[in-house]
């Protein structure tokens, strides 16, 4: 799916965005249908400026087999999110699982075609033992990180100078980073009646139509890389506080005592920012990949994709979808050594073979068309 120049897709924290606060909107089960609040023209441009650089996506995820102790109270399809995490996962062609599980990822076209915004978030399963669905956070933040990224721009709002004041002054939207929109986004979870408590880990990545710059905020172990010339140029590195412990959001029920070692606030994310070129692949995921797959043989399926030809739209998809496979073979395996069992091994844990998870994969290949 491309997205880009020619997009389809028509605790306490400082205050952001604007001055009226952008992000102190009510949860989404109090104010459904009501616009986000924003203090500029609604006039929008007939159609978008054509930019030189675009975007191709694919997404696929499976959700682990059924546990007993499972807990899966989703949201209803009549609801909000309901409704947006049904429409999110219809719009990509994957193969191998109708939900998530636990994981929830979003890509979605910023304000005025000026990029776009993706993320995953994995929902930590330790919530089962309290009766918490984990999915409900994972999808709630993501939800919310979807719905700020619409009406924000991927860099400094674009403003004709030959233009009056008052038409500048009617340029909508505002600049808005991965950073940024995690911090809002866990600010509507926190405030979201529908979820009582959870945590998440979370991987945010916005890329600039017009200057090919790519943002990202990371909490926690999943995280992204960057393909150049089959060559892995960055990759981000896991934060953890200790073994199979990522850093993670948090939101706790009114009746338990808050933990601050595992409950960690966004100004932890890790940033980083970089200039894209022409091919590069990006690639986002949940620990379900990284725990299970090395860095080299994700590479190699994406090579192999590449050479067999077909549109990026179709190439985005295949590697999304033939990572996942991957993946899924990988942790049912008992005998091979993984990403997983070797970091076990460094804690002087003896672990063989692959770790069962939800897995999630967001893929991005970059055309600089001028």
């Amino acid at each position: 799916m491309m997205i880009g120049t020619l997009g389809l897709w028509s605790s306490s924290v400082p205050r952001l965005l604007t001055p009226k606060s952008t992000c102190q909107l009510a949860s989404v089960s109090q104010r459904a249908n009501r616009p986000i609040i924003r203090t500029y023209s609604s006039r929008r441009p007939a159609s978008p400026p054509s930019r030189p650089y675009q975007f191709h996506f694919g997404a696929s995820w499976a959700a682990k087999p059924p546990e007993k102790s499972r807990i899966h109270v989703p949201f209803s399809s009549d609801t909000t999110l309901g409704r947006w995490r049904d429409e999110m996962l219809g719009k990509w062609k994957n193969v191998t699982s109708r939900d998530a599980g636990e994981d929830f990822f979003f890509v979605t076209e910023m304000q005025n075609s000026s990029g776009v915004s993706f993320g995953v978030a994995d929902g930590v399963g330790g919530w089962v033992d309290s009766g918490v669905d984990p999915s409900l956070f994972a999808q709630t933040l993501m939800y919310h990180a979807h719905r700020y990224s619409q009406h924000g721009w991927a860099g400094e709002p674009e403003i004709d100078p030959t233009q009056e004041y008052e038409e500048r002054e009617r340029v909508e939207g505002w600049e808005l980073t991965p950073y940024k929109c995690l911090e809002c986004a866990y600010h509507g979870v926190l405030r979201e009646r529908l979820v009582n408590a959870g945590s998440s880990t979370a991987c945010l990545v916005s890329l600039n139509a017009s200057s090919g710059v790519l943002r990202a905020a990371n909490l926690g172990d999943s995280g992204f890389l960057i393909i150049r010339s089959s060559s892995v140029i960055y990759r981000q590195p896991p934060q953890t506080h200790f073994f199979n412990c990522p850093y993670q959001l948090t939101k706790f029920p009114p009746n338990m005592v808050p933990s601050t070692h595992f409950a960690d606030q966004p100004n932890r994310a890790a940033q980083y920012e970089t200039k894209l070129r022409d091919g590069d692949i990006i690639i986002a995921f949940t620990d379900g990949l990284s725990d299970n797959v090395f860095t080299p043989d994700i590479v190699a399926i994406c090579s192999l994709v590449a050479r067999s030809g077909g549109s990026e739209d179709v190439q985005a998809q295949m590697m999304a979808n033939r990572i996942i496979e991957y993946a899924q073979v990988c942790m049912r395996e008992r005998k091979k050594m993984t990403p997983f069992s070797r970091e076990a091994l460094r804690e002087g844990l003896y672990y063989r073979g692959g770790k069962i998870d939800d897995v999630t994969v967001v893929t991005a290949i970059v055309r600089e068309t001028v």
